[in-house]
């Protein structure tokens, strides 16, 4: 029997932003890396530099395609953007402090916190078609995506450049935990996890190396 070979895929978060610094939620809206991101993606590609990529891709949002180019620029190889590796959409949750959420949206917040898979964010003010993605939705274009990439370069290793919540719908998928369980692990800014990937098979190799941002790295860049 013939089995399938692995794809080692390296799934990095972008570096840090304004937003990140203030625990303002993002998910579609554009928002770029800060000094400290730059200096981040920077030590990030450094690190990586001699590890041979078949492919780089990375979500089209500003914060993910910049740690992407850096990723390039030492790997000295294009990149190629796809919204499909976009943060979750969280609707009319967008644009506002983490802080403030349970005010503004109670009855939603208490159903972000119950973590119940199959309800959606709230619409934005501004646009009442603007709904944000429920987690089982959010879940299966992550793990749609990765298993995608993963079969093109079968076999091969490359590099998925995505958002704290694709990470976390990869380590879910790896460890076989439930849509509405806890999240166990914390998600790091530049931070590079390692899975092997066949098929609809997701395996944890290393989760949240971010030994690249230790003071002399970024004094480096």
């Amino acid at each position: 029997m013939t089995t399938t070979p692995f794809t080692d895929v390296l799934l990095i978060r972008h570096g840090e932003t304004a937003w990140n610094a203030v625990r303002r939620i993002q998910g579609h809206l554009d928002i770029p890396l800060n000094e400290a991101g730059i200096m981040q993606a920077d030590a990030l590609g450094r690190a990586i530099a001699t590890e041979k990529l078949d492919a780089i891709f990375s979500s089209d949002l500003q914060r993910a395609s910049q740690t992407a180019a850096a990723i390039a620029q030492y790997q000295h190889q294009e990149f190629t953007q796809d919204p499909r590796l976009r943060e979750r959409c969280f609707g009319g949750f967008e644009g506002v402090l983490y802080s403030d959420l349970q005010e503004k949206f109670p009855h939603a917040y208490q159903n972000w916190q119950a973590r119940n898979p199959e309800v959606r964010f709230p619409a934005a003010e501004s646009n009442q078609n603007y709904v944000g993605e429920s987690m089982r939705e959010f879940h299966a274009r992550c793990l749609s995506v990765i298993e995608d990439y993963a079969a093109r370069f079968q076999g091969g290793k490359i590099a998925l450049v995505a958002h704290g919540g694709v990470l976390e719908c990869a380590y879910r998928a790896a460890k076989h935990l439930a849509l509405n369980a806890q999240r166990e692990v914390t998600i790091l800014n530049a931070s590079i996890n390692r899975f092997q990937v066949a098929g609809s098979t997701i395996k944890l190799v290393q989760w949240g190396d971010i030994a690249h941002l230790d003071r002399r790295s970024l004094d480096e860049s």
